[in-house]
């Protein structure tokens, strides 16, 4: 039932009925899509540009319909909005002109937790410097940080700079690797207790107001599984591919083809690296030929073969892993270890597949 004629119209109220507002084939609204931008109000007229990725997007139409619909249900019929909805594109420029001074930014995310996605990040981050390449790395899971603890830097706070007329946050820098996160500006005895808007306006700024200066790869740690955070950061940087961990055990493939399904729709459309599957099998690292498949055998592989995705590795169980994490020193800092190669070889394939999506990107 519409709401009754005159009803005072804020900026607040506007962005609430817009969240009502689903992109055609997904669960997934313009808001949170960030499609929303530069809402205006001045009266009973309210004006806004609605962004699309592509100019050839058959839902251009049917959601600025929506969106005059949307709002004069809500508002009343005497509410200005027709002709008042901007559309407009996402390009080259545009997309590149947020970070310009970063080549590639890669996700890391699973489709639920404790698979071991913030070991492996912090180990592939490291393996790439390792190569010479300038490497940061972001710890997006901001109800449950790690990263902090697992280089060892706990109870240590950035930097804030004046670059430029502008403060910017200076990141850590530990083993080769520039690195931020929520862990460092929270006290790690509380819980954090935010609504999904603020949690992603925090890690906005982490990107985008900090001083990574130039970088070959910006790797981001997401929280397990698909929310908000997500498509703030997947919807707001020139992302250029996504990585997924998981276990082989079905529980956890299942969740994985929810966060991939997420990845590959048509309002987001970032590119699936690949799949590294974490805990394959365990081995006891004096003896690295046996093999002991405590959570089921090439599950990940086989997901992978199904999807028509890369499998970019697959990691054992080994002590050393959780050690060193605990420890803050990763792994992956001893190239010459079983598992240091280990992680170079995933390091190496990754920059393989990103590669081959620059070139396609380019084309």
């Amino acid at each position: 039932m519409a709401d009754v004629p005159g009803k005072l119209i804020v900026l607040k109220n506007v962005t609430d009925v817009l969240r009502t507002v689903l992109y055609p084939g997904s669960k997934y609204d313009i808001v949170s899509l960030n499609m929303v931008r530069e809402i205006r109000i001045a009266g009973q007229r309210i004006s806004f540009s609605l962004v699309f990725k592509h100019s050839n997007d058959w839902n251009i139409e049917p959601l600025v319909l929506a969106c005059e619909e949307t709002i004069k249900k809500h508002f009343g019929e005497q509410t200005e909005i027709r002709n008042q909805i901007a559309v407009k594109f996402l390009n080259k420029d545009t997309e590149h002109s947020l970070l310009p001074q970063i080549k590639n930014i890669v996700v890391i995310a699973s489709g639920k937790g404790g698979v071991g996605k913030s070991t492996v990040a912090v180990n592939i981050a490291v393996a790439l410097a390792n190569t010479g390449a300038k490497v940061g790395l972001i710890d997006a899971d901001v109800f449950g940080p790690s990263i902090p603890k697992m280089f060892g830097t706990e109870g240590e706070r950035p930097i804030n700079e004046n670059v430029e007329g502008r403060e910017v946050i200076n990141p850590i820098e530990k083993y080769g690797v520039k690195f931020l996160s929520i862990g460092f500006f929270v006290d790690n005895e509380s819980a954090v207790v935010w609504r999904g808007p603020m949690a992603s306006n925090a890690l906005k700024q982490l990107i985008t107001e900090s001083n990574w200066d130039e970088l070959d790869y910006l790797l981001i740690d997401l929280p397990p599984g698909t929310s908000d955070i997500h498509l703030t950061i997947v919807q707001s940087i020139p992302v250029t591919g996504a990585v997924i961990v998981t276990t082989p055990q079905d529980v956890a493939l299942a969740d994985v083809i929810r966060g991939i399904s997420m990845f590959q729709s048509k309002s987001i459309d970032i590119p699936v690296l690949g799949l590294i599957e974490n805990m394959s099998w365990f081995t006891p690292e004096e003896f690295p030929e046996n093999r002991y498949y405590i959570f089921g055998k090439d599950g990940g592989k086989i997901l992978a073969d199904k999807l028509g995705l890369k499998l970019l590795g697959q990691i054992p169980i080994v002590q050393s892993i959780r050690e060193s994490g605990d420890n803050g020193v990763p792994v992956a800092i001893n190239t010459k270890s079983f598992m240091g190669a280990t992680f170079s070889e995933l390091a190496k394939n990754i920059v393989h597949q990103i590669h081959i999506r620059n070139k396609k990107s380019d084309s």
